[in-house]
């Protein structure tokens, strides 16, 4: 595994600023990073990091198995070439960007270990002030800086969700949550129910199906998976010809984003027949009454993410009785398992609650304007990128049914353009208004539950900025519109308000 860079930056002096900061050195903060060195090489900036290395989600998610759910031909940047299979484990991915750190010489801008308390924005010094506090001594002081680059990710690294299920008390055996993997679980020879029907769920089963006595996939509704082999016959060609591995990524990545754009609008163009080709393939490895019972979904392809199996290895471990799957509610647990609201009982010595993400929200980190508190609720976002009353302030949010890092490309395009044209104008704040035009514009939620509904997002929408029905006041979370509508954004438009 990639190491360079991985050392805890120099102390922070108090009241050190920066043109730029960036909050997180996940996938988005080290191609943020990456972006400004390249296209701002003469703005100042720091990235401030409350792990103790680079890789957020990569870091965080432990369990046995952890792999991507998307392909690394557009997970990986578009400047750094992908050479490995499509589907990669957590290690591959950290080795691809401990890779980018190194060879970008982005190590000396992470501050690991820097966990950000407040920020706070003042319109008359015309900067983002952020209280900081130092893991390894506890020494909280300030940083300044005049744009604030949001690269935090999306849900909440220190506890994932589990439900308040009747009688979970009660049970004596080990709850584990993936995202809070211990280091000593011991789980061969043991009876494992793993609760949930998403990517870590089929992840988890057949990574670990081979040591438990029995592994149970508990699922309250069935989800669309795909199952392919784990690799892509266009990069093998092209290698065998001895293509240059950048051409090779760079084709590659064009002939899956465009598979996938018709795969997206088949999805809800032809819904039944996506559904039919899903189900068949799903029908390869198991027979017609498990696929009828336990993986045929109540909603059409693509309201929630289509998780890949890579060789169907899930199917695989059902259909040789390593593990099974029961569709079901609970209706509490027991002192030993789990009660259904069937009536069955599902006995266990360790129950895994793949249950999903609590959404968090800009960090959770107390932002303030002027003094005021914001409520990041009550903001309308621009889209997906900005928030009314927020200045100098970008965020990344991706995509759910395209890579997430399309969008931090996207993305660093802008901010870097809008930086750019801030001097250029000699300004030094700019925020996003709703328009004369925009007066009477309803305001709705964040997104629409009709387009895409997993959990941990309508769980949490309230929290979430209001969208327009202006394509502009929204997160229209279609990449391939965005790859031409963000670099065609106009930095004048009435929307931005400089100052």
């Amino acid at each position: 595994m990639a190491t360079a860079a991985r050392a805890v930056a120099p102390q922070s002096a108090a009241a050190e600023h920066f043109d730029v900061l960036i909050v997180g050195a996940g996938i988005s903060g080290v191609g943020a990073a990456y972006h400004l060195t390249r296209q701002c090489p003469d703005l100042s900036f720091a990235v401030l990091e409350a792990k103790d290395t680079f890789g957020g989600t990569w870091v965080t998610h432990r369990y046995p198995g952890v792999r991507s759910d998307s392909d690394l031909y557009t997970f990986g940047y578009r400047f750094k070439p992908w050479v490995g299979n499509p589907i990669a484990s957590a290690g591959e991915i950290l080795d691809y960007m401990g890779e980018v750190i190194a060879e970008n010489d982005l190590g000396r801008h992470i501050r690991y270990g820097h966990r950000i308390e407040r920020a706070a924005w003042s319109s008359a010094a015309a900067r983002w002030t952020l209280t900081v506090t130092r893991n390894d001594t506890g020494e909280t002081f300030e940083i300044t800086a005049g744009f604030l680059w949001m690269c935090q990710g999306y849900y909440r690294h220190e506890q994932g969700y589990t439900p308040d299920w009747p009688g979970l008390g009660d049970y004596r055996g080990r709850v584990v949550h993936p995202q809070s993997w211990p280091a000593d679980l011991d789980y061969k020879g043991k009876r494992v129910v793993v609760i949930g029907s998403g990517a870590t769920a089929a992840t988890l089963v057949p990574a670990i199906a081979g040591d438990c006595a029995h592994v149970t996939l508990l699922q309250r509704s069935p989800t669309y998976f795909l199952p392919a082999k784990n690799a892509n016959d266009l990069a093998d060609q092209l290698r065998a010809l001895e293509v240059d591995e950048s051409w090779i990524h760079e084709i590659t990545r064009r002939k899956i984003l465009a598979d996938q754009e018709e795969f997206c609008r088949r999805a809800v163009e032809e819904p039944e027949a996506v559904t039919a080709e899903l189900l068949g393939a799903a029908r390869l490895f198991l027979d017609e009454e498990t696929v009828r019972r336990h993986f045929t979904p109540r909603y059409r392809p693509w309201q929630q993410r289509v998780a890949f199996i890579p060789d169907g290895d899930l199917f695989q471990g059902i259909a040789a009785g390593k593990a099974s799957v029961v569709t079901d509610e609970i209706e509490g647990f027991t002192a030993t398992g789990i009660r259904l609201k069937s009536g069955a009982v599902l006995e266990a010595d360790i129950v895994i609650t793949a249950t999903g993400f609590n959404l968090s929200v800009l960090g959770d980190i107390a932002f303030t304007v002027d003094g005021r508190p914001v409520t990041f609720g009550d903001t309308v976002t621009y889209r997906g990128m900005m928030a009314t009353g927020l200045p100098n302030m970008v965020w990344i949010m991706g995509y759910f049914r395209a890579s997430w890092t399309l969008r931090v490309d996207l993305v660093a395009d802008f901010v870097c353009r809008l930086l750019t044209h801030m001097r250029a104008k000699g300004a030094a704040k700019v925020e996003v208004r709703l328009r004369p035009e925009d007066a009477d514009m309803p305001l709705l939620p964040f997104i629409d539950g009709e387009n895409f509904n997993p959990g941990y997002l309508t769980r949490g929408l309230h929290l979430m900025p209001k969208r327009g029905d202006k394509p502009e006041w929204q997160h229209n979370q279609d990449y391939w519109r965005e790859r031409k509508e963000l670099p065609a954004i106009d930095l004048d438009d009435g929307a931005f308000v400089y100052s």
